[in-house]
């Protein structure tokens, strides 16, 4: 079952590359007390991901920062030294948050875990956005198809703040 606006979010640990080195940051340590835009793709350096999804939010962090939130974060199925390199090609480091859920762990918890076997990716997280205010999800935008970043993306979510 999937989560659903309303719901706290599950405990889960993520990997991040920071200047200190690999370091694990858990759920509560990211989202208590805060409100924070999560956006979720099936892959660093795909297609729609890289070209269309992530750098909506990189061009509109100002603007979604100014509407009362705290961070944003992008989530993904990938390993802390592919979210590190993929922060550094796009210009989002320093500007986005990139959490590696390398195990699918988090993806699972939430149930937006899919398996994109056939375009030859694996197990991976659905494409979908969320408002999480102190850890409760106060909006979610799930796309339909993995191709598509409309429903999830900066646009969509700057009319929900």
């Amino acid at each position: 079952m999937s989560i659903s606006v309303g719901d706290k979010l599950p405990s889960a640990t993520f990997k991040e590359k920071t200047e200190s080195g690999l370091e694990e940051v858990d759920t509560a340590s990211i989202f208590s007390g805060k409100k924070i835009v999560l956006f979720a793709v099936p892959g660093a350096f795909t297609p729609t991901c890289d070209m269309n999804h992530l750098p909506g939010y990189i061009e509109h962090r100002d603007a979604i920062v100014e509407r009362g939130v705290d961070e944003i974060a992008v989530v993904a199925v990938n390993d802390v030294f592919v979210m590190a390199a993929w922060a550094k090609s796009s210009g989002g480091d320093g500007k986005i948050r990139f959490l590696s859920d390398w195990d699918a762990g988090f993806t699972k918890a939430i149930g937006m875990d899919a398996d994109l076997s056939a375009g030859t990716l694996g197990l991976r997280s659905r494409r979908y956005s969320m408002v999480v205010d102190d850890g409760v999800v106060k909006a979610l935008n799930v796309e339909d198809s993995p191709g598509q970043a409309t429903k999830s993306g900066a646009a969509a979510i700057m009319e929900q703040l």
